[in-house]
């Protein structure tokens, strides 16, 4: 185990990131992070992001925190999935900030959502809460395009929350709506308002809101591609 490393430059093909990917399944997030030379939080609550950092850094992902996706050149983005003892997610997918002005004449095909699940890793870790975090495993990795019916459910929900949004609704969208992609807010705290578009076609000041995939969705695509 003492030869794995995390790769020193962002993977060349699909290949050489799904083989790195693979070697990290059944590894703990401590054995990962003692062999990266780092120190695990405690716990999530004030590092939500670091089992994605720490993945990043075994995967030699390029973007941080730029809008492309994680792996440029080759058009992938990742996410990691908590997920329980019997393989279902435990939470939603973040996917991408929703913008709420300047919406006139998007559509599905060039969306920013669309773009960032084109090609995605999923690298499932366990995430129940009883296990400590550095003794959580990494399980095995997939990846996936949308095949055509997922593509069409995901258009259908993006088409209706845009809707929703382009006509001065944004506040009142709940995470209820859409079947398998929902929008929700996504600040830090309370005081980070941005602009958006009113009943009336007036400016308004509301909280950021983000896409997420639901539970259904991803738990689906997990279920279909490992539990044969």
């Amino acid at each position: 185990m003492h030869t794995l490393q995390p790769l020193q430059h962002p993977p060349e093909n699909e290949a050489e990131l799904l083989l790195q990917a693979r070697r990290l399944a059944g590894l703990t997030l401590g054995e990962l992070a003692f062999l990266a030379g780092l120190t695990p939080p405690a716990d999530l609550k004030r590092d939500k992001g670091w089992i994605g950092m720490l993945l990043e850094r075994w995967l030699g992902a390029s973007a941080g925190s730029k809008p492309e996706q994680d792996f440029a050149a080759l058009g992938i983005e990742l996410k990691t999935i908590p997920i329980d003892s019997l393989g279902r997610p435990l939470e939603t997918t973040f996917v991408c900030v929703a913008p709420l002005t300047g919406n006139t004449g998007v559509i599905w095909e060039t969306s920013h959502v669309r773009h960032k699940l084109q090609r995605v890793l999923w690298v499932p870790v366990e995430g129940e809460r009883a296990i400590p975090l550095a003794e959580r495993r990494v399980g095995s990795p997939l990846l996936w395009s949308p095949d055509p019916h997922e593509d069409e459910q995901l258009r259908r929900d993006w088409e209706e929350l845009m809707d929703l949004i382009v006509l001065g609704q944004v506040e009142r969208i709940t995470a209820r709506h859409g079947e398998v992609l929902q929008l929700r807010p996504k600040a830090a705290n309370s005081k980070a308002l941005t602009e958006a578009v009113g009943a009336q076609g007036q400016p308004i000041l509301t909280l950021p809101r983000g896409f997420y995939l639901k539970k259904n969705f991803t738990a689906a695509l997990l279920a279909r591609h490992f539990i044969t």
